[in-house]
């Protein structure tokens, strides 16, 4: 069994217009949402093991939020690809990169993101695909599972949909109290 996590980055800021978008960091809303996502993904055990993260700064802040809440040991890298062109080509990139992870999770942007959740979404909760072909909020996470063991395997409509996660929806006694801790200084540029 092959899980797939798909992370879109929290809320960013646009208050410094002379930001690039790959340097946006955070906004205040985003910095809460990244934790509460860790934690929920802690309470329901979903571990990855292995995390693909776009370079940008606000998937790099909003991988910072949740790795607190995970356990165990991650691998990480950073691929200036998740953020580059217009629409990456997820489900490639993940093929190049997974190596021998079983639980793999992707920190990027919309709207590669959806599109590689919808392609491979071939069974789960109805209204769950429809909410997530309908809209991928900020910090939603969609978590896949796959019967097979070779990442090469998966292919369109190959995925159960397991859970999609949206900071909207997450019930306040599953909250935590929020710790502020948005982004280590390593992340920051």
């Amino acid at each position: 069994m092959l899980r797939l996590f798909l992370l879109r980055h929290a809320k960013s800021s646009w208050s410094d217009p002379s930001l690039h978008d790959f340097d946006r960091p955070l906004n205040k809303r985003g910095q809460r949402d990244a934790p509460k996502i860790g934690r929920v993904m802690k309470a329901r055990h979903y571990n990855p093991d292995r995390i693909l993260c776009s370079s940008a700064q606000r998937t790099k802040e909003t991988m910072a939020g949740i790795i607190p809440s995970l356990t165990g040991d991650v691998s990480l890298r950073l691929l200036d690809a998740l953020y580059e062109g217009n629409n990456p080509d997820y489900l490639s990139l993940l093929k190049e990169n997974a190596r021998n992870s079983k639980n793999l999770m992707i920190v990027g942007h919309n709207t590669g993101l959806q599109d590689i959740a919808v392609e491979l979404a071939g069974s789960g909760d109805p209204e769950l695909i429809m909410q997530m072909r309908v809209k991928y909020p900020t910090a939603a996470l969609a978590i896949l599972e796959f019967n097979c063991g070779d990442w090469n395997d998966i292919s369109k409509k190959s995925g159960h949909l397991l859970d999609f996660i949206k900071p909207k929806d997450i019930a306040h006694d599953e909250e935590e109290l929020i710790v502020e801790n948005p982004a280590p200084t390593f992340f920051r540029r």
